[in-house]
């Protein structure tokens, strides 16, 4: 039983800042569900995605980020051999999750590869899951109805107000609360900036930020094994 996680391949924000993947979304959820589930890791370019370099420095005093990062060799091996998304098949999958990081609202929301694997694991009923920026890469999923995956659904992902305080807002082409707004979706967010917060809607499961992948994980984790 596998789950895929899918990393961004964008190296650079529209402004030229440098992004990519961010670390903790990846390293808490992956210690949670690697225990009882095979993880792949793809990326639309295949092999070794950009890390966020800010996420590194944002997670420096987290001990699972600094072995994920540098001390796992299991780790190591599926950066090093992520799949290219094209070379995916969605029926090896009880699930997938998009890790977050400006690079996903760059890369994979326009990615017609990447869309195309999602509507399958949403239109067969697939634990969809994503964090932070991570829903943006579903802002193109439809059902079979040709309904936005967020329509009528409560979901969550990272703030305007979040990315104003960090004043970033021009550095992506759309801002994800207002998108998923825009979708049709009921966009719920925590009281205090930064703060967890997750939603789980029909098979779609969101996370606010990065202290949201933990619970986040979670939940998925809690979901799968009720499934199992």
């Amino acid at each position: 039983m596998s789950i895929l996680f899918v990393l961004s391949s964008a190296p650079n924000t529209l402004k030229g800042r440098p992004t990519g993947w961010f670390l903790s979304e990846a390293a808490h959820p992956y210690y949670i569900l690697s225990p009882h589930f095979t993880i792949d890791f793809a990326a639309p370019g295949g092999p070794n995605p950009p890390l966020d370099p800010y996420s590194i420095e944002f997670s420096k005093d987290d001990e699972e980020s600094k072995r994920f990062l540098n001390d796992d060799p299991a780790v190591k091996s599926l950066l090093e051999n992520a799949k290219p998304l094209s070379t995916v098949n969605f029926s090896d999958y009880l699930a997938i999750f998009y890790v977050g990081g400006h690079g996903p609202v760059i890369d994979l929301a326009i990615d017609e590869v990447n869309i195309e694997l999602a509507n399958k694991f949403y239109r067969a009923g697939k634990v969809v899951g994503a964090v932070c920026h991570g829903p943006a890469a579903l802002v193109g999923v439809t059902g079979e109805d040709g309904k936005s995956i967020f329509d009528g659904k409560v979901v969550t992902g990272f703030s305007n107000d979040e990315e104003k305080e960090l004043g970033l807002e021009k550095d992506v082409p759309f801002l994800l609360e207002d998108r998923i707004k825009s979708l049709g979706g009921t966009y719920e967010k925590a009281d205090k900036l930064f703060s967890a917060k997750i939603a789980h809607s029909g098979n779609l499961f969101t996370g606010q930020n990065p202290g949201s992948a933990r619970p986040l994980a979670e939940e998925i984790l809690k979901t799968l094994q009720g499934k199992a």
